[in-house]
């Protein structure tokens, strides 16, 4: 891979191997893989944008120094959202120190740990963005500006961007969300 582009199709197992030999375009496309993963934790933990950039810088800082130790890549999803979340609770705890406010283990409502549900609502977002990025460039570009954008984009600029017709945008995004659905439902690499 050495020198390519970064390509979605590349697995962690060659992002982490290249990134190991020294391969800038692959750290590069591990970054961008897994960045909105990474950002995710600390906006679930509500830190304010410095806090969080500073979690995301600290935990590809750690990922770097640590890369030769990492054991299984197949878990590098949980070492990143771990990473993540403990970064996290150490910035909402040294606010709720310095605010004297009580609680520090922050809970969701159902009373489970906080970081249990982070950590499986964060595989499942990394999981439909894996999905999303591997549809047909058409699908994925619709996808895209209707979900994933804010504000969600009218079908008449998605139409004129696509070169299609206003009237097939909701035909071809239902065509197109069907491909997502049978995507996300197939086991990763």
């Amino acid at each position: 891979m050495k020198g390519k582009h970064p390509n979605t199709s590349w697995t962690d197992e060659d992002l982490v191997r290249d990134c190991r030999a020294g391969d800038q375009s692959a750290w590069v496309a591990l970054v961008d893989k897994y960045k909105k993963l990474v950002y995710s934790v600390p906006a679930n933990y509500q830190l304010p944008p410095e806090e969080a950039a500073d979690v995301f810088q600290g935990v590809w800082i750690d990922l770097y120094r640590d890369l030769g130790r990492l054991e299984r890549v197949a878990g590098l999803r949980s070492w990143l959202v771990t990473a993540a979340a403990r970064r996290s609770l150490l910035h909402k705890k040294k606010r709720q120190r310095l605010l004297n406010s009580g609680d520090l283990d922050p809970q969701f409502p159902d009373g489970a740990p906080a970081f249990d549900l982070l950590l499986e609502n964060a595989e499942r977002e990394q999981k439909l963005r894996n999905s999303v990025a591997r549809l047909p460039d058409r699908c994925r570009k619709m996808m895209e500006m209707l979900f994933f954008e804010q504000p969600p984009r009218p079908y008449i600029e998605v139409a004129r961007e696509l070169g299609l017709a206003e009237g097939s945008i909701g035909f071809i995004r239902g065509r197109c969300l069907a491909k997502l659905r049978k995507l996300y439902e197939q086991p990763e690499e």
